[in-house]
């Protein structure tokens, strides 16, 4: 519970094996009693004690912790509602901490980045920035132009001191400091992207050539149904597996080829769909047979994309390496394995590893943007940037120039909450758990 009214409401139902005045019990301690109702005992518990503003929303908060299994902890809720509590919203632990000035809205949506990690590294990305150092460089930025924008304050209300060309100099400069801190920002989304979405990877083929027996052997688990006969996987199948510390989402795909039936056609129009949008294509062939038309097709779909070419089966006799020329054409990533056998596994890992520059990236020291709401918005405040360079150069007046000024400010203001309309601040906590 949090509020001005929590330990009000914890005194009627909460009774302490050693009785002492909430103004004597300190904060981030714990008592051990009985919840009771009716002066009959419902459980024995721990009452943590949070006294404002040493809390996590700044409010007196206390934390009830009972014996495990729904129908006590539903009990307990219902006796604290009884009293006076009502149920949270979603996030509304958090919004309160926002509200109150604890941190700021990239901190709060920073939270639920860490609760719904799928790797490591988003979860040390999530802290990261619940830490603040996302935060502080926006702060710093944001301080930047605000030292520019006292004189640009000066030159509009004070015209007679012809202070403008001098202040239109400090604003090229502001803006070249500026800009490219931005742009490092806006860039590191790409990995970020990765790091929280997974690297979105189709294994296309023909028909049998081994795409299901590859997901199950990357996953070390049966996910896909793997059968002697053609045909076997009509829809989609869609599984995250963590690489390097990164995820990605494995979509394993229909066969590609000329459809038997209906439902077989709109499977393989979706697996060239799939191929589309991917980050990454898996395109497996069968070693023990020669190319055909329907192979070229395949090699295709993977022009111009970041792929890897698996051979499968060379635990049979083979008749395509990887000095194949045509296959060469297409992608430089070539490998040879066995899914059966589970062979050359190591070696498609770390040549993922090696396509997206993972080793390369240092995320324990870089600061990278995650989130799509902050990445668009530093686009703006790009692009504001821009406009107040033509407006400068075109000899705009400088109450001009301010316009576009607040604009970035107010741009970068958005994703801390220091700008923000209350119904972006709604649909954030929204996105949030009961508990949070």
């Amino acid at each position: 519970m949090s509020g001005e009214n929590s330990f009000d409401i914890l005194n009627r139902i909460f009774i302490a094996k050693k009785q002492q005045k909430i103004e004597d019990i300190k904060g981030y301690t714990m008592k051990y009693g009985n919840i009771v109702e009716n002066g009959q005992i419902i459980d024995e518990v721990l009452v943590s004690y949070f006294k404002a503003p040493k809390s996590y929303t700044t409010e007196n908060m206390c934390e009830i912790n009972s014996h495990g299994g729904n129908i006590i902890v539903k009990k307990i809720l219902e006796i604290c509602l009884k009293n006076g509590a009502e149920l949270a919203e979603p996030g509304e632990f958090t919004k309160r901490a926002f509200l109150n000035g604890r941190i700021d809205l990239l901190q709060a949506e920073s939270v639920i980045d860490v609760i719904n990690a799928k790797s490591e590294r988003e979860a040390k990305t999530g802290i990261k920035q619940l830490e603040g150092m996302l935060s502080k460089k926006i702060a710093d930025i944001k301080q930047d132009i605000l030292d520019v924008m006292v004189n640009i304050e000066v030159a509009i209300d004070y015209p007679e001191y012809d202070v403008e060309e001098v202040t239109n100099q400090q604003i090229v400069e502001m803006l070249d400091k500026v800009e490219p801190k931005l742009q490092a920002l806006e860039k590191s989304f790409d990995n970020g992207k990765i790091i929280k979405e997974g690297i979105k990877t189709a294994i296309i083929g023909k028909p049998n050539v081994g795409k299901s027996s590859l997901l199950n052997a990357i996953l070390k688990e049966d996910r896909a149904i793997v059968t002697e006969y053609e045909g076997t996987t009509r829809d989609t199948i869609e599984e995250f597996v963590t690489i390097g510390g990164i995820p990605l989402k494995l979509i394993d795909t229909a066969g590609i080829r000329e459809a038997k039936d209906e439902v077989e056609k709109i499977g393989i129009v979706k697996s060239r769909e799939m191929a589309k949008e991917a980050d990454l294509i898996i395109a497996i062939f069968d070693s023990t047979k020669e190319l055909t038309a329907e192979d070229i097709d395949i090699l295709e779909l993977i022009k111009n994309k970041k792929s890897i070419i698996i051979l499968n089966k060379i635990d049979l006799p083979t008749v395509l390496d990887e000095n194949n020329s045509l296959l060469k054409k297409y992608s430089s990533n070539i490998i040879k394995m066995s899914a059966l056998n589970q062979e050359g596994i190591e070696q498609i890992e770390e040549n993922i590893i090696k396509l997206f520059n993972f080793n390369d990236i240092n995320f324990d020291n870089e600061t990278v943007i995650t989130n799509v709401r902050h990445k668009n918005l530093i686009t703006k405040a790009i692009e504001n940037i821009k406009k107040t360079r033509e407006i400068i150069e075109n000899q705009m007046p400088v109450d001009m120039i301010a316009i576009f000024i607040k604009n970035i400010l107010e741009n970068l203001g958005n994703i801390t909450g220091d700008i923000v309309e209350e119904n972006i601040i709604n649909e954030i906590f929204s996105k949030f758990c009961l508990g949070k």
